[in-house]
């Protein structure tokens, strides 16, 4: 493995997550939690930087590296966005989950507490996005003319700006439902392992079968907007101050395609 691929390595492995322990680490400087205000401003910017992510980072590249080929180029491109949005449903529907703010549990039933259905919830959300950095990751690595270095680097840096309220967002709710703020930070940051393991498994999937990157890279899209649609924006509309949300998501929305369009 030469430098640039060591390297795009390192940043799409560490970067999201410490990006995700960093904003657990805000457990620790807000005594008082978080406001409901803060909290839809964070959850719509989380929801901005992943639609914007989606789509120049990962459907873009997945048109340009199915043209010229056998099918048209926007076949690949939606089937595995598709997929990509099934496969979270399923995953949402059977794993038992329980959202920030919610006091019903989701999925099939258990005996899980309320910490950790909160944890399992927050693993759901990081999957999509450990997914997203690895497929990019798989397209430079396998020398699409399309992926350079620096989408890697914009995609993992925008990834871990907003896993940065994601984490605050979780381990802030934890400590108040009964764990001591170490743990809740404990927790939150090893929620964060998730995404360099849906990396990992993105390049595994990829050095297989190389030429089902466009796929991968538009079932990644698919899985992140599943978890927008169903959770980030829904939960930014609920009660007051649904503005704030909405301005989070442009805010959110507008960074990632500056850090995309700039460095990619």
């Amino acid at each position: 493995m030469d430098t640039a691929s060591t390297w795009a390595l390192c940043i799409a492995l560490l970067v999201p997550f410490a990006g995700n322990t960093l904003g657990a680490a805000s457990v620790f400087l807000l005594r008082r939690g978080m406001g409901e205000r803060l909290q839809k401003a964070l959850l719509g910017f989380a929801a901005g930087v992943m639609i914007a992510a989606s789509i120049w980072s990962l459907i873009i590249p997945a048109i340009e590296a199915s043209e010229g080929g056998p099918l048209p180029a926007w076949f690949p491109a939606t089937t595995g966005f598709l997929l990509g949005m099934f496969a979270l449903l399923l995953i949402d529907r059977f794993t038992p989950h329980l959202h920030v703010g919610s006091d019903e549990p989701e999925g099939v039933h258990s005996g899980f507490k309320k910490p950790t259905m909160m944890l399992f919830a927050l693993a759901i959300h990081n999957l999509p996005e450990g997914m997203a950095v690895g497929a990019v990751l798989a397209g430079f690595l396998a020398g699409d003319p399309g992926i350079a270095l620096p989408a890697v680097v914009a995609l993992s840096v925008g990834i871990a700006i907003q896993n940065i309220p994601e984490g605050a967002v979780v381990s802030l709710p934890l400590a108040s439902n009964g764990l001591s703020r170490l743990k809740a930070f404990g927790a939150g940051a090893a929620c964060g392992a998730v995404e360099p393991a849906g990396a990992l498994l993105m390049l595994a999937i990829t050095g297989v079968a190389t030429p089902a990157l466009p796929y991968i890279l538009s079932f990644a899209a698919g899985a992140m907007m599943y978890v927008v649609t169903e959770e980030l924006i829904p939960e930014t509309q609920q009660g007051r101050h649904t503005n704030i949300g909405t301005i989070g998501v442009a805010i959110g929305f507008a960074l990632m395609m500056v850090l995309d369009v700039a460095l990619g």
